[in-house]
């Protein structure tokens, strides 16, 4: 990508699309386009294709998504495939439209079958069922794999798609409700000792094991593969280590100081059994992850108590 290049960022006030900027910023590119959901609704097909006629990027990354952990998917069905397909077919039609040189679609692990070998290769998409809570998601972001497929095959675009392993970092969602289980973590436990509370309910077994990314180390690889893949197969982005939900648990109670009991409450959904990212094809193209979990962590947390005031409403 040339420094002068205008590159949009969709979903750039998101912790994945905020990341970008700050990386993209980072290495000196100066003309990135931005627009807010209340100034663009990536929903409306008229709305995105008038806002592509005029400012008609070179560069896009698709991270605008509507994005949620168990309960969210589940209660959100419909919500969670009608918005995400249309945000993404919005966009990378568009994309095609104005002919922008290069399109980076960012998805998700949920997109593999439930009971897929582990650890998650690229070529195990659409062999098996998905996990129920997040079929609806899923679906929509196997259908942005496939729409950037389709356009590569029968216009030449170059659309790729990358799929990250769960995320966390700056910027991240701390609402109980909707949170995924790291953040969730992060304020459960933050706000017992806040509380001087003895115990922090779990949810499940603990038994799930999941593999973490921060979002940083995410944005770098999503600019190392903008600049140096061009490959019809999506790729996935990940650490390619994985630990069980109960050690991250134990983890996050040790970063943030909590030395009471752990209850896990495991009349709660555990979800998918194991999701590790197979990360050879990654590290082939010459890309690791720099930032391991316990660092992590701990910056997560750092950005947690600095902006309580707006994360822990």
């Amino acid at each position: 990508m040339e420094n002068n290049a205008k590159i949009y960022i969709a979903g750039h006030r998101g912790m994945v699309g905020s990341a970008i900027h700050r990386a993209l910023t980072k290495k000196g590119y100066t003309n990135i386009v931005t627009r807010t959901s209340s100034e663009l609704d990536l929903r409306n097909q008229q709305a995105v294709a008038d806002f592509f006629e005029e400012e008609k990027p070179d560069y896009v990354f698709l991270a605008a998504a509507k994005v949620g952990g168990i309960v969210a998917n589940n209660t959100y069905r419909a919500d969670f495939i009608y918005e995400n397909l249309m945000i993404e077919s919005n966009v990378i039609h568009q994309a095609h439209v104005q002919s922008v040189k290069k399109l980076m679609f960012l998805g998700s692990s949920c997109i593999y079958p439930k009971l897929a070998p582990q650890p998650l290769r690229e070529d195990y998409l659409l062999t098996g069922l998905l996990e129920e809570t997040n079929e609806p998601y899923a679906i929509a972001k196997i259908a942005g794999i496939k729409l950037c497929e389709a356009y590569r095959d029968q216009y030449g675009s170059n659309f790729i798609s990358a799929m990250p392993t769960n995320l966390y970092g700056y910027g991240d969602n701390y609402d109980l409700k909707n949170s995924h289980v790291l953040p969730a973590l992060i304020r459960k436990f933050h706000e017992a000792m806040q509380q001087n509370r003895p115990s922090v309910e779990a949810w499940g077994t603990g038994s799930p094991k999941r593999e973490f990314l921060f979002a940083d180390d995410l944005a770098e690889a999503c600019l190392y593969l903008m600049e140096n893949y061009n490959g019809r197969e999506l790729v996935n982005i990940g650490t390619g280590k994985d630990l069980s939900i109960k050690e991250l648990t134990e983890l996050v109670a040790k970063t943030v100081g909590f030395e009471g009991e752990i209850k896990w409450d495991t009349t709660k959904p555990d979800g998918t059994p194991r999701k590790l990212m197979d990360v050879s094809k990654l590290h082939a193209e010459g890309w690791k992850h720099t930032i391991e979990l316990p660092e992590g962590v701990a910056l997560a947390y750092q950005d947690f108590l600095q902006n309580q005031e707006i994360y822990a409403v």
